[in-house]
């Protein structure tokens, strides 16, 4: 993959003192060095603009909103040692709450695990599957509505995200490509080091897990985003085949990606193309 280096300035003029010791030019320098060596772990896509924080005004939309608002989105887990690991949201599930059957809300139902469901828009909502991996999930508008986070393009610190999945892996597993490290939601649980206890905190204002705007890209564009049934919800009847999950078309990253949807969404635009085409 290819890597981005900076180009190295030095100061124009020294003082007196700095050209007696040297220290300051050698901080510098070695401060450059080590900004560099950092680039080369960072994804060719990942911006080094300043991004800036969502807040509650984002998360609270309505949930097929949000799902599709988080798309394009860097999510940034902060470690105890400092280090940030950061993805982009490439993949999403909208559960409607109380009227969605196939949702940990359906008919309104609280209880002591989906209780982060019913709380104020932005709450992080952490359940277990299979009893071993963990899903994260963030409250929207809407009594028991919650986006799923299902897929992520990592940006930054792939090297701790290997580390981390590797540590859930059986010895001897073959080295996960970059693509696969966030590819589902148990897998970006796992790279991120998202923790049951992230349960019931707030993405708004959390200090060690976050979500940020792409400075890059104000937008995702509608005709870049695929909806199509959600996955392993098959035995709750209608709501197996409405099309809640949203997802980056063609990404890598996606984890199962509908080629019927995507042939639906490019044969409408297509038709859409060929009557514009017709009124100019």
């Amino acid at each position: 993959m290819a890597t981005r280096k900076r180009k190295k300035s030095l100061p124009q003029s020294e003082s007196a003192s700095d050209k007696s010791d040297g220290e300051p030019l050698k901080r510098l320098i070695q401060c450059q060095s080590n900004t560099s060596s950092v680039d080369h772990y960072l994804s060719p896509f990942f911006s080094m603009k300043e991004s800036v924080r969502l807040t509650y005004s984002f998360f609270s939309q309505p949930c097929v909103d949000l799902a599709k608002a988080f798309l394009g989105k860097v999510l940034v887990r902060k470690l105890s040692d400092g280090t940030e690991l950061r993805g982009r949201v490439v993949e999403t599930e909208a559960y409607l709450g109380g009227e969605d059957k196939a949702s940990h809300s359906a008919g309104g139902k609280r209880t002591e695990r989906n209780t982060a469901m019913f709380m104020k828009p932005g709450t992080i909502y952490v359940y277990p599957i299979y009893g071993i991996h963990l899903c994260m999930n963030v409250s929207s508008q809407g009594e028991g509505a919650a986006v799923l986070l299902r897929s992520l393009e990592p940006l930054s610190g792939q090297d701790v995200m290997r580390g981390l999945r590797a540590a859930k892996r059986k010895a001897g597993a073959k080295i996960l490509k970059e693509k696969e490290l966030c590819n589902g939601p148990s897998k970006l649980c796992q790279a991120l080091d998202i923790l049951r206890s992230f349960d019931r905190r707030d993405l708004a204002t959390d200090a060690e897990v976050w979500l940020e705007g792409d400075p890059e890209r104000e937008t995702v564009s509608a005709g870049e985003v695929v909806s199509a049934p959600r996955i392993g919800v098959e035995s709750h009847g209608e709501w197996a085949t409405k099309p809640l999950r949203f997802y980056l078309r063609a990404h890598p990253c996606v984890s199962v990606l509908n080629r019927d949807a995507e042939r639906q969404m490019q044969s409408s635009t297509d038709l859409q193309n060929t009557e514009m085409e017709r009124t100019v």
